[in-house]
C-alpha cells in the first residue's frame, strides 16, 4: 500500500529528534511538507512558512502532525480540521482543558481523526506493569522524574511562559504513564510548586495524590528540572502482594523485585505513528485527557513557592 502523505507542523527539538526520523522510516507514512516560522524542513521537503500557505498549495495532504509548543496548538489544530485534515498532536496537547474539550468536539463535528499523543504510554513495559497492577493491586506509588531543563529545552524561553508548562511539561509523561497502569481513578490531594523568581511556571513540582476508593494507598510524585547528573525517570510500584515494581527509563524498563522482566531501546514514536495509522484505517479518534487535567489540578490546589531566579 502506497504510504500516506504527512505534513509537520513546528520543528523543534522534538519533530527533529523524533518525529521525522520516524517518518523516513516509516511504512505508512511519507513526509510531504513542514511548516516553520524559522524556515525549517527536513531532506528535499518543501517548508511553508504558516498552515494555511501548505494547505493552499498542497491540499491533496490530507494528515498533519502538530509538534508545535501548547501555546499555539489549539489555533493550529483547528484549523487543520477546517481545512479537512485528520491530526496528530503532541503532548501537552493545549494550555487548558476547555481548548482540548473543544479539539474533541469539533473533530467529531469535523468527522475528522484526532489523535492525541502520550508518547511514554507506547512501551510494553508499561502494558506489562498494568496488567500486574489490575492482577495484584496497589500499595504504595512514588514518581520522580529528574533532568535537566537546559539539556531537554536549550534556550526555549516558551517554557518558562504562562501556559509553558515548566517542570510538568516533562512531568506530564509520568502522569501520563500513572494514569494508564492504575487501576482506579486518583486525583490531586496537595501539592507545591515552586517557581523560580523571574519565571512564570515551576522548576520544581511535588505532588500528592488520592484514590477515588476507599482504599487510600500513599501515592506522590516529585518533578525537578535541575538535575545535572542525568535523567531520573523512574515510578516504583510496591503491589498488593509485596511485589516492587520499578518502571524506569521513562517506562522503557520494568524490573519485578530488582530483576529486569521486561526491557527495551527507542520505540515510542514508532509504536505511536503506527498506532495513528491504525487509527485512520478505521477512521476514529483517541484522546485521553487523564495526564493533563492531573497537571491543571496540580496548579488548582498547589501552594506557590517562590525560588531563585533561573538563569541559562
Amino acid at each position: 500500500m502506497a504510504r500516506r502523505k504527512i505534513a509537520v507542523i513546528g520543528v523543534g527539538k522534538i519533530a527533529q529528534d523524533q518525529h521525522l526520523p520516524v517518518i523516513d522510516k516509516s511504512d505508512d507514512f511519507e513526509l510531504a511538507a513542514t511548516v516553520s516560522t524559522r524556515g525549517l524542513t527536513h531532506g528535499t521537503a518543501p517548508v511553508f512558512k504558516t498552515p494555511a500557505e501548505l494547505y493552499a498549495a498542497m491540499p491533496e495532504v490530507s494528515l498533519v502532525s502538530v509538534c508545535t509548543p501548547p501555546g499555539i496548538r489549539h489555533q493550529y489544530v483547528r484549523e487543520a480540521l477546517d481545512a479537512g485534515k485528520d491530526v496528530m498532536m503532541e503532548k501537552p496537547p493545549t494550555t487548558t482543558i476547555s481548548e482540548l474539550d473543544d479539539l474533541v468536539a469539533h473533530a467529531a463535528k469535523r468527522d475528522r481523526v484526532l489523535f492525541q499523543t502520550w508518547h511514554s504510554q507506547y512501551n510494553p513495559a508499561v502494558d506489562r506493569t498494568r496488567d500486574i497492577l489490575a492482577a495484584d493491586g496497589v500499595r504504595s506509588v512514588r514518581i520522580d522524574w529528574r533532568e535537566s531543563v537546559r539539556k531537554w529545552h536549550p534556550g526555549q524561553d516558551w517554557v518558562w511562559e504562562p501556559g509553558g508548562f515548566g517542570v510538568c511539561d516533562p512531568g506530564i509523561n509520568a502522569l501520563s504513564i500513572f494514569t494508564k497502569v492504575m487501576p482506579f481513578p486518583v486525583f490531586v490531594q496537595r501539592a507545591s510548586l515552586t517557581f523560580p523568581a523571574n519565571k512564570q511556571t515551576p522548576i520544581d513540582v511535588q505532588i500528592d495524590f488520592k484514590s477515588g476508593q476507599e482504599h487510600q494507598p500513599p501515592m506522590s510524585a516529585g518533578f525537578n528540572w535541575l538535575e545535572e547528573s542525568g535523567e531520573v525517570w523512574t515510578i516504583r510500584f510496591e503491589t498488593g502482594t509485596g511485589d516492587v515494581l520499578k518502571l524506569e527509563g521513562g517506562g522503557r524498563t520494568l524490573r519485578v523485585n530488582d530483576q529486569v522482566v521486561v526491557q527495551h531501546g527507542d520505540g515510542e514514536y514508532a509504536a505511536m505513528y503506527d498506532h495513528f495509522a491504525t487509527l485512520l484505517a478505521n477512521h476514529r479518534s483517541d484522546v485521553h485527557s487523564a495526564p493533563l487535567r492531573l497537571v491543571a489540578d496540580a496548579f488548582l490546589l498547589g501552594a506557590r513557592i517562590t525560588g531563585p531566579d533561573f538563569e541559562w
